[in-house]
């Protein structure tokens, strides 16, 4: 067993946000030698008590001071330990065979006694939660792969990992070239490449059908089953996203979605996640206004690859803290070259919700404009009608005046 004497680490920031952080690691052994590589971004949602039948919901991020304290690089068994905060840590346990290597478990353990996180907490324990995550048969002298969002639901706690790069027993002292992508990155089946059929009958081809309006679909975060809602939305939601040079749509289908998420001080998060579609909404509070900042989705169609997009400097859907944010027109969002958010009916308060009620509605612009239309249209057609009139009365009145004249 090789216990590592020397760890390298560095952490690069995803933008502003602290819900963007991509933390990369490099563990070494006692020979110097890389053993140990990641990069990776992890959101962390718990709840824990306040009060009698009285919970809270925090959300936070694997942050950029880490240690690697406790992490073991072996032969046939390695972990991957990050210890941050007052006494948290995550880590990761890998078994590895003659070919394959795999994660076994994902250990989060968590201090309720930190009350820079833990606001208010009736309790001061030390928790741990395990999760299995399906990360197998990763080829040796590989790297794991997987932009799409792994979400781990255990007890009171979600752990949501994306964009992951993971390699344990290196062999060459440096980080593979050659990965191996998750499933949910990796088509469904196998395609082969798009071709032209012909027959003895001239080629046709069939048109895209046009997707009916998406059904508009109420979505909710409370903090614990007895509580009020934290978090509201209310959309219909379309996805375009590129197959090669195929531009391909799909609907959200609200009855086939699972809602998750968590209502944060700062951040909230809201995630859907059906058979076809996976999308996370992040939005931030600067104590004034929220806006969304965040957006990572995933697109699994019957056929093709999959499609992964991920933006994290965005700030729309700004409406003030204590308001709700309204755009009953169709609104286009732009997510990446690739992938196009079509969004229609919507309403979303993230922050403030009181009584499980959306609060007073800030219009969007589209909305604003198109309720001034009218009234400025009629403030110009009256302005044009007293013009008239008004030249109407001098001419006549200069006619009468001439008239008068010529009979004196």
């Amino acid at each position: 067993m090789f216990w590592c004497a020397f760890v390298v680490f560095f952490l690069a920031l995803g933008n502003e946000l602290h819900l963007s952080h991509a933390t990369e690691v490099s563990v070494n052994n006692t020979e110097n030698k890389l053993c140990l590589y990641a990069n990776l971004m992890v959101n962390f949602t718990v709840t824990y008590e306040v009060g009698v039948n009285k919970s809270e919901t925090v959300l936070f991020v694997l942050p950029e001071n880490v240690t690697t304290e406790g992490s073991i690089c072996n032969n046939t068994t390695s972990t991957l330990k990050l210890g941050f905060g007052d006494g948290h840590s995550w880590a990761v346990e890998f078994t590895k065979d003659n070919k394959t290597y795999q994660v076994d478990s994902i250990v989060f353990t968590y201090n309720l006694n930190d009350s820079s996180v833990f606001t208010n907490s009736t309790s001061n324990e030390t928790k741990s939660v395990t999760a299995k995550p399906r990360i197998t048969n990763v080829g040796v002298d590989t790297y794991y792969s997987c932009k799409s969002e792994n979400v781990q639901r255990v007890e009171s706690v979600t752990q949501t990992l994306y964009d992951v790069t993971l390699q344990a027993f290196v062999t060459n002292g440096s980080k593979s070239d050659t990965d191996t992508v998750c499933t949910a990155d990796l088509t469904s089946t196998t395609v082969a490449p798009t071709t032209t059929v012909t027959t003895t009958a001239a080629p046709t081809s069939t048109p895209t059908p046009t997707l009916p309006t998406p059904t508009t679909g109420n979505y909710s975060i409370a903090p614990d089953f007895n509580s009020t809602a934290c978090l509201m939305a209310t959309f219909g939601l379309r996805i375009g996203f590129k197959q090669g040079d195929k531009v391909e749509t799909i609907n959200l289908v609200p009855s086939a979605t699972e809602v998750g998420g968590a209502c944060g001080v700062n951040s909230s998060i809201l995630i859907l996640t059906s058979d076809t579609i996976d999308i996370m909404f992040t939005f931030s509070n600067d104590s004034k206004k929220f806006h969304l900042h965040a957006l990572n989705v995933t697109v699994k169609p019957a056929t093709g690859v999959a499609v992964v997009a991920a933006n994290t400097n965005m700030s729309i859907w700004v409406a003030a803290v204590g308001s709700s944010y309204m755009c009953n027109k169709e609104q286009t969002l732009t997510v990446t070259e690739t992938l196009t958010l079509y969004t229609f009916k919507l309403r979303v308060q993230p922050f403030g919700v009181e009584k499980g009620e959306f609060a007073t509605a800030e219009d969007c612009g589209d909305d604003t404009t198109g309720s001034w239309l009218v009234p400025i249209a009629v403030g110009v057609a009256l302005a044009v009608l007293i013009l008239i009139v008004l030249i109407a009365y001098f001419i006549g009145r200069k006619r009468n005046q001439g008239s008068s004249y010529e009979h004196f």
